[in-house]
């Protein structure tokens, strides 16, 4: 299945870089201010940028160190004790990928052999087996960070590697909102860990990842550019991915409601909000240390193209670009194929 993302721009990467230089010609570095996947900023990176990318998703904090910061496979020298001679990074995937399962938390709160500590029905986004083998890697992979015996970059490295296996075997629409009622024919084949392919160019010097809202970290970022792809619907990513975010944090939190919910509003976004999107949109338009700014948006955001230019023009001239997109769409979606999304370039006043 890959990596189904709400509004991911990894299709549109190569029309939003060629923007950037047409518009923006001299520039050499951009701000990827809610970088999500941290594939667009990967095609920064790959196309010479230097790269300062945030999020306020744990998950996407370990994307963005492998995407910006890593060219090559690690060396994984702290586990030779384990390993050996043989100690490297396919070596570590083919341990990782033979580990005997272990019943732990996702076996409990996300599989059919668990029982939610809620009392609720078991859940079902993984299968049994499949959720003893999270938890039998995960469980490994948070013990050999906690001991010292792999570096950050190689922590980053295998937590998300485990998140790219663990969503190839959901049992999920697109999201995970909720789960499946039934296991599909992809969640019932084998978790398998696969080794990251690393882009090999030498563009690794100087980029900067930060966790954190945009709102908070906007006035401590400083490029020629700045792209925002930010939320444009009320589904907050940090409910609707939160078995990711829980992989990602390595923790044990309160599994809510039918859903297995992790508590997830200390992520919670104001633009999913009609009543607040406009002051978060100030408060980075205002102090981040960039006059060239790139907004993508969507006709199914929450403000409408009226309202959001008639919002944005206050801070300087507008240019307006329309790309014909294939919509997001879980498998009991009503909505058609394809959308309009907008890309806003905003030339703040001097």
């Amino acid at each position: 299945m890959g990596y189904r993302y709400i509004g991911s721009k990894d299709k549109l990467s190569q029309f939003l870089i060629n923007e950037i230089r047409m518009q923006c010609p001299q520039a050499s570095s951009v701000i990827d201010l809610m970088a999500g996947t941290g594939l667009f900023s990967l095609a920064l990176r790959k196309q010479g940028f230097r790269v300062l990318a945030s999020d306020v998703m744990t998950y996407s904090y370990h994307h963005l160190v492998v995407n910006l910061l890593m060219n090559s496979a690690p060396k994984f020298d702290g586990l030779r004790g384990i390993l050996g001679e043989y100690c490297n990074y396919e070596n570590v995937i083919n341990y990782l990928n033979e580990l005997p399962p272990v019943s732990g938390f996702f076996t409990r709160e996300f599989s059919p052999f668990g029982s939610p500590n809620s009392g609720c029905n078991p859940r079902m986004y993984f299968t049994g087996e499949n959720a003893e083998k999270i938890d039998a890697i995960r469980k490994t992979i948070k013990d050999w960070h906690l001991h010292g015996m792999i570096t950050a970059k190689e922590h980053s490295l295998l937590i998300h590697d485990l998140i790219m296996a663990t969503n190839d075997i959901a049992n999920i629409a697109g999201t995970y909102g909720h789960f499946l009622s039934h296991f599909v024919k992809r969640s019932m084949d084998n978790i398998e860990l696969k080794p990251f392919v690393f882009d090999e160019d030498n563009n690794i010097i100087g980029h900067e990842i930060r966790r954190g809202y945009a709102e908070n970290i906007a006035r401590e970022l400083k490029a020629d550019v700045c792209y925002i792809d930010p939320p444009y619907i009320k589904r907050q990513y940090a409910a609707n991915y939160h078995i990711l975010e829980t992989i990602a944090r390595e923790d044990e939190p309160e599994a809510v409601g039918v859903s297995g919910l992790r508590p997830w509003r200390d992520q919670y976004s104001d633009f999913c909000s009609k009543v607040k999107i406009r002051n978060a949109f100030d408060t980075i338009i205002r102090n981040i240390k960039c006059n060239n700014i790139f907004i993508s948006y969507s006709e199914d955001g929450l403000l409408s193209l009226s309202e959001l230019m008639d919002f944005l023009s206050k801070y300087g001239k507008i240019q307006l670009r329309k790309i014909k997109y294939k919509r997001f769409r879980s498998n009991n979606s009503n909505k058609g194929l394809d959308l309009t999304e907008y890309l806003l370039s905003l030339q703040k006043k001097v």
